[in-house]
């Protein structure tokens, strides 16, 4: 049996209790997720989270912990993915940066916001994460080893 999981990245980005989410066409449809994607050749996974942020949604970001990795299989492919989850905090944001291309904006929610959406989660793991980190406990960034 062939089976590779896929590595992904995902970053929690707040402000005054609002969180940065993509709005992304995936099957036809426009779901909420955090910024994320895959790893890319020849990158940590810090620079993958900062990359996919700023590619999504035009958002310099610090990442400044963990929230945790995860372990899901997607029901519509069974497709697994590995993802960690990295937290940030904004720095700057560039309006006029072109988003990628499957990305058709960007949304500042709450979490009750995102909660009263659950048909528009690209998957359970969006307001998991957001849950996790607010639960807590962050783990330092050292506990990603390059």
């Amino acid at each position: 049996m062939d089976w590779t999981p896929h590595i992904t990245v995902a970053t929690i980005v707040e402000d005054r209790g609002r969180f940065l989410l993509v709005e992304e066409l995936k099957g036809g449809r426009l779901v909420l997720n955090q910024p994320a994607g895959h790893l890319e050749a020849n990158e940590t996974l810090r620079q993958a989270a900062v990359r996919e942020t700023l590619e999504e949604t035009g958002w310099e970001v610090e990442l400044t912990g963990v929230v945790g990795i995860y372990l899901y299989t997607a029901p519509s492919n069974g497709v697994t993915y590995q993802r960690v989850c990295f937290v940030a905090r904004p720095v700057r944001h560039d309006a006029a940066r072109e988003l990628d291309a499957d990305i058709h904006g960007i949304a500042w929610l709450s979490r009750d916001e995102l909660a009263a959406q659950p048909e528009r989660w690209r998957s359970e793991l969006v307001l998991r994460c957001i849950d996790d980190y607010l639960a807590g406990p962050l783990h330092d960034l050292s506990v990603v080893r390059d």
